[in-house]
């Protein structure tokens, strides 16, 4: 949500403000802007809409000058609209992008009015570029201001701000939202994501909570919550520009969901060592810990979430552990219970997931055993803030539905139900099985996504539905939800999951001819009952569109049901060789539905405010 560039440098910065807000519109977005110093002046553009609307307005109105801020808006606070969108300007003077939520911005605005203040947007963004405007009007320098600002604002933010009076610096802070610094020759770069500013560098320093952040042309200060001066670590991302383009694919999403072989297989790279995990993937001292774990909570949001349901039957199954699972946005709001020995796990692709970063917070004072992440972004705030790591190697994911960071956290949580089952009776011939099914996978993946054209005619059909119900059963059942919210999200189809056996406790009631029943059919032990049900669809004349093996026998006589062959696959990562052909599925709905499958509406990638 929301996205921040800012420069400072020895060029024009216009064009490194548009790219790197166009590297950032995975992240969802309903305006764009830009501010640029110049000769003593602030000019500003803003248009709502994509980047290119933007763009556009440049070309005919170039802003000029070596020391700018850019931003994607995500509406919260107003409508979205050229008004509203950031930056915001106070007095011609301060100019302000801010990614969060400022929860005591009626109390400040209503003061702001009351010292005379005029307001242009229905932003909360306004207040802070007012009072950082009061603050350098008394004289104070602006990083001081800035400092100032921070102290009397609630809230999430990461903001970066520029002064008319002050060309040689730019100031930024952050609080819950991400912000990182990019660091250039003879110019230094602030974003919310490496990706933003990876054509004009590879260096960067991630600031921690609180810090204040000044840059000038040739240096870097960095202060803390306490206002002392820190180092922070100057980090080489590995990360490529070429990484976040589509590599030859119309969609980022298929570019993704055809990249799984291989995001698979590096996030098992190095952690299957002679048919066994290691403690040490889950880095230094896990060892220890695993020793008193005796319970797992799981908490994530969206995708996460299903990743996280789908590994509650591997840890009490594999592990011989109980393990709950919750959504964070409740998890933070109700009373808790913490049983001895319990670890808590967070799952998120950013790893900066506003309600998920929350509950880790909350999890430390409850008081649990330890806390585990598994993430893909090394240098997030998830990362840092937990106990133990246990990072998905997925690579860059731009598209707002998510398909790698899934699949790869399933893999993920695999391997970790492996090392921690090992101490809950998982024997090595069992453990050695795992790993073969874990090292099979890539290839098994491949295998699907060589057999695509069938899952094209399911979506030709059911893209011209208006609802449909997804199926399955134990482990299979997250898999149906994540099939169902990949379809809804990207082609807007309205989809519900169900386990098969809640079919006569209300679902049945909805179905007809015009009701698509998809139906995830692995041959395991539950197949039998899964028949079963999927024969009460035929009978009141439903439409089944079934992915099965080719040893799971299915009647194909009579109508009302479609039949999709996917690859055997051991019955410990079926769960996740069924999750591409859901994705496949999607993505093809959405294409022939003519929505936008990268940037779908409503939706941000990265959650990053409550």
């Amino acid at each position: 949500m929301c996205g921040i560039v800012a420069a400072i440098a020895q060029r024009d910065v216009d064009l490194i403000l548009l790219e790197g807000l166009k590297r950032l519109e995975y992240r969802g977005y309903d305006s764009a802007g830009m501010a640029i110093l110049d000769q003593g002046e602030i000019g500003r553009l803003r248009s709502v809409g994509k980047v290119v609307a933007l763009e556009a307005l440049n070309r005919t109105q170039r802003l000029r000058g070596t020391l700018g801020i850019a931003h994607t808006r995500w509406a919260t606070h107003g409508e979205p609209s050229e008004r509203n969108a950031h930056p915001h300007i106070c007095n011609g003077r301060i100019a302000v992008v801010h990614n969060g939520i400022i929860e005591n911005h009626e109390a400040l605005r209503a003061q702001q009015q009351a010292d005379g203040l005029r307001f242009t947007s229905d932003t909360d963004t306004e207040v802070i570029a007012h009072q950082i405007w009061q603050h350098v009007n008394e004289g104070l320098p602006l990083d001081e201001a800035v400092r100032r600002t921070t102290e009397e604002v609630e809230g999430a933010y990461a903001i970066a701000v520029i002064d008319r009076e002050d060309p040689e610096r730019l100031v930024a802070a952050r609080r819950g939202s991400p912000l990182v610094i990019g660091i250039g020759l003879g110019e230094n770069f602030l974003a919310s994501d490496v990706q933003a500013l990876l054509p004009v560098t590879q260096q960067f320093i991630y600031p921690e909570n609180g810090d204040l952040v000044v840059l000038t042309r040739d240096g870097v200060e960095i202060r803390d919550a306490h206002g002392k001066r820190v180092e922070r670590p100057n980090v080489r991302s590995e990360l490529s520009a070429a990484e976040a383009s589509k590599g030859g694919f119309k969609h980022y999403m298929l570019k993704e969901i055809h990249e799984q072989p291989r995001a698979i297989a590096d996030t098992l790279e190095g952690r299957i060592i002679g048919n066994r995990v290691p403690d040490e993937i889950l880095g230094p001292g896990a060892a220890a810990i695993l020793d008193r774990i005796r319970a797992v909570q799981i908490v994530a949001c969206g995708t996460s979430y299903h990743a996280g349901l789908v590994a509650r039957y591997w840890f009490e199954q594999h592990a011989g552990l109980r393990c709950e699972v919750e959504v964070a946005s409740e998890f933070r709001y109700r009373r808790h219970v913490v049983e001895p020995g319990t670890l808590f796990v967070t799952i998120s692709q950013s790893g900066e997931t506003a309600d998920t970063l929350a509950a880790l917070m909350l999890a430390k004072e409850l008081g649990y055993e330890a806390s585990l992440a598994i993430c893909n972004v090394p240098e997030s705030s998830l990362v840092r803030e937990s106990d133990l790591v246990l990072m998905t190697r997925a690579g860059p994911e731009i598209g707002v539905a998510s398909t790698k960071a899934f699949t790869t956290q399933l893999v993920a949580l695999m391997l970790m139900t492996i090392v921690a089952g090992r101490r809950h009776g998982l024997g090595p011939d069992q453990e050695q099985a795992l790993c073969g099914d874990l090292l099979a996978l890539p290839g098994l993946v491949e295998a699907v996504l060589e057999s695509d054209a069938p899952t094209r005619g399911f979506a030709e059909l059911i893209s011209e539905r208006e609802h449909s119900l997804f199926l399955g059963r134990g482990p299979h059942y997250p898999v149906a939800m994540e099939g169902a919210l990949k379809l809804k999200e990207i082609s807007y189809i309205h989809a519900e999951a169900y386990p098969a056996g809640e079919l006569k406790h209300g679902p049945l009631a909805l179905v007809d001819a015009e009701m698509p029943v998809i139906a995830v059919a692995p041959d395991d032990a539950l197949l039998e009952k899964l028949k079963s049900n999927l024969e009460e669809v035929r009978a009141r004349g439903g439409e089944l569109y079934v992915f099965a093996e080719e040893s799971a026998a299915m009647d194909e006589a009579g109508d009302g049901l479609h039949l999709i062959r996917v690859p055997s696959a051991p019955e410990s990562v079926a769960p996740i060789v069924y999750t591409v052909p859901l994705q496949l599925l999607a993505y093809h709905a959405a294409v022939m539905k003519g929505t936008d499958v990268d940037q779908p509406r409503n939706l941000a990638k990265s959650v990053t405010v409550e």
